[in-house]
């Protein structure tokens, strides 16, 4: 039979047929001496089974590979193998309304960061930066600001070591009741060298402010980040992080760090 036969019979267009041969997902037949190609009972079989893989939701590299498994699987593996996926799909859609739902949720009492989406845990964070920031007389430092675009990106992008320290960091702010007004003093006082030298003497005594204001089981989630990176200096992001900010400040939050790290590591 010719193309359009086979496609009749599948219940898919020619073009559909084409691109599956131009993608090695359906074999494509020699052509014959008068330049057709002829398919077989065996072509329509195979196109049909990839049509109703895709109507399960599977992309076509997904029914690629289903096609390269199932050699020497029955056909309730396969449908079971595919039953599993399609619940590990429905649970991580059942995961992401969920998350969307809180985030609407919060956009309509006004409560979505500019920083935003975050995750549940710092946009607790957020929301008692926000308190501490209205209780404050004057402009909010721009320390705080900065320290909220920082945490965006970490609970965004931090790997296993550095989301472990992040979320330690979230927890104690979240559960000292001081703790946040603290972290206010101290971006205060960070704004305060923003045109400082890094060999100004108040850059020491802050520096140990800092790391005296997290708690134990911080400093030691952030030496363990360190280890797991093996580079305690923390590498390209670290440069980066540091170039952003004035010279002072850059060498207070530097060593605070190394101070945090020193005193998990014991």
């Amino acid at each position: 039979m010719r193309i359009g036969e086979l496609a009749a019979i599948a219940g898919v267009t020619t073009r559909t047929v084409r691109h599956y041969h131009r993608i090695g997902l359906l074999p494509e037949p020699e052509r014959q001496p008068n330049g057709y190609r002829e398919y077989g009972l065996r072509d329509a079989v195979e196109l049909a089974r990839v049509r109703r893989l895709t109507e399960l939701g599977l992309s076509l590299d997904e029914v690629r590979d289903a096609l390269a498994d199932d050699a020497g699987k029955d056909l309730r593996e396969i449908l079971a193998e595919l039953d599993a996926d399609l619940a590990r799909q429905q649970e991580a859609i059942r995961q992401r309304r969920a998350r969307l739902a809180e985030l609407l949720r919060r956009a309509d009492t006004g409560g979505l960061p500019a920083e935003g989406p975050v995750s549940p845990e710092l946009a607790a964070v957020f929301d008692d930066m926000a308190r501490a920031s209205a209780t404050r007389p004057g402009p909010e430092p721009a320390m705080a600001a900065k320290e909220r675009e920082l945490l965006a990106l970490l609970d965004s992008t931090a790997g296993a070591g550095h989301r472990t320290w992040l979320l330690a960091m979230m927890q104690a702010l979240s559960t000292d009741e001081h703790a946040m007004a603290r972290a206010y003093e101290i971006y205060a006082r960070l704004d305060e060298l923003a045109d400082a030298a890094p060999d100004d003497p108040r850059v020491p005594e802050l520096a140990r402010t800092v790391a005296d204001s997290m708690p134990q089981e911080v400093a030691r989630s952030a030496a363990e980040a360190a280890a797991g990176t093996g580079d305690k200096d923390g590498g390209g992001f670290a440069e980066a992080f540091f170039a952003d900010f004035p010279p002072a400040q850059a060498e207070v939050l530097r060593r605070a760090t190394a101070l945090l790290q020193e005193r998990g590591a014991r």
